[in-house]
């Protein structure tokens, strides 16, 4: 894996040097668009909204919006020195339990792994986080942007989870919520059922992306020049009563979970 910085842990008055690594990487289905009559792919230029004309990546510079149309412009000198101050640790500066968090908030992964002379106190952190069943809560600044985050142990390693701010986490408004509706003790209680019936142990082995799949096999399909057939969609059950499609989805459910 490919570092994206090198740093320090700091907790306390103990710093772990460290390097971090993504943790994830997206494998969804990729399209490049083409012109249709001989598949010519197609570039994106970089135009002046003033003129049209084509701008050089050499004569671009990031300017920030004040208000509407109007801007501030940033060197890249400016921009670097602000990634230089924040840069460089992952301060922690909390220690809560993670239930305490909402995952709304929860944002990308990283792995954090120590550099030479640091192992020992990174197992020493990694090894109290476990006993104490607590995560850091902790400011990183990756590529000149300050997060919010959580330092907490996955295993044998310490894993990074940036955050959205506080202000950036949408209140759910919505009319529809405001409607009064009383459900049923026996509705209630089905749905109970259902999901009784569906508990489980999460196993992310049994998950897989479908979409991705079939896009691959018909990829191939198409290379060995056979023919593509859509699959069917299956019909949406038609259900008019609440009731009766919760008495039914617990029968469902109660066989799928014999079925294991």
């Amino acid at each position: 894996m490919q570092t994206i910085w090198k740093g320090a842990i700091s907790f306390g008055l103990v710093t772990i040097p460290v390097g971090l690594y993504s943790a994830t990487e997206d494998k969804k289905a990729s399209f490049k668009q083409l012109r249709d009559g001989d598949h010519s792919p197609i570039r994106y230029r970089r135009v002046a909204e003033a003129d049209g004309k084509e701008v050089e990546y050499s004569d671009i510079v990031r300017g920030y919006e004040i208000e509407k149309g109007k801007y501030v412009v940033f060197t890249k000198e400016e921009l670097s020195n602000i990634g230089k101050a924040l840069s460089g640790t992952v301060d922690v500066v909390q220690f809560v339990g993670q239930e305490e968090i909402d995952p709304i908030y929860f944002k990308k992964s990283y792995y954090l792994a120590p550099d030479k002379g640091g192992v020992k106190a990174y197992k020493i952190l990694l090894n109290a986080l476990k006993a104490e069943n607590k995560v850091g809560i902790a400011k990183v600044a990756i590529r000149e942007r300050e997060y919010l985050s959580t330092l907490r142990a996955e295993d044998d390693v310490l894993v990074l989870e940036t955050m959205w701010w506080p202000d950036e986490v949408r209140e759910p408004a919505f009319e529809t919520l405001q409607e009064e509706v009383e459900p049923s003790e026996e509705e209630l209680k089905m749905a109970s059922m259902i999901i009784e019936n569906l508990t489980a142990t999460f196993d992310p082995t049994m998950w897989n992306d479908a979409s991705r799949e079939a896009v691959e096999a018909m990829a191939q399909a198409k290379v060995e020049g056979q023919e593509i057939v859509a699959p069917e969609s299956p019909e949406p059950t038609k259900v008019v009563d609440l009731l009766d499609a919760l008495k039914a989805s617990v029968e469902a459910t109660k066989e799928k979970r014999k079925a294991g």
